[in-house]
């Protein structure tokens, strides 16, 4: 099942709560209200299935039910973002953590190369050709020198 963000809002006690429109195959659907039970809640103008939550996992989303029935977020785009970016640690490792996060969060959005079509080329990209600066002309003053007495 898909999920994509909404609206949020501040709970009574203060918390962030996050209302993410669930879409997907009729039967999944199905599966979504059952497993919501009494939690189940329809968006009162488009009668779409909703889901609550204080965790924000980005503009859109997958969800997942459990074999214990319980509804939680597919997180693994997440782990694997953070696997990799303890892999490598220090600021490399920063890096891919940061391209990984906005792929997650902004998904279409490209916030750099793909690590997997990097172009590792270490020499200067050629700077486009300037103009000259025009020379000054010289000027040759001659002066004359007075006789003084």
């Amino acid at each position: 099942m898909n999920v994509s963000l909404q609206r949020s809002y501040r709970s009574k006690n203060g918390n962030p709560t996050f209302v993410y429109k669930v879409s997907g195959k009729s039967e999944d659907l199905a599966a979504y209200k059952s497993a919501q039970g009494e939690f189940y809640r329809e968006d009162e103008t488009t009668g779409d299935a909703l889901w609550f939550t204080t965790r924000c996992i980005g503009q859109s989303g997958k969800l997942i039910i459990t074999t214990n029935g319980n509804i939680v977020p597919d997180m693994s785009a997440f782990d694997q973002a953070s696997s990799i970016a303890a892999q490598y640690g220090g600021n490399f490792g920063q890096e891919l953590a940061r391209q990984a996060a906005q792929g997650i969060l902004n998904p279409g959005h490209v916030a750099g190369p793909p690590a997997a079509q990097a172009d590792f080329n270490l020499q200067p990209e050629p700077q486009p050709a300037t103009e000259p600066k025009p020379k000054k002309a010289k000027v040759k003053v001659e002066t004359k020198e007075e006789d003084s007495e």
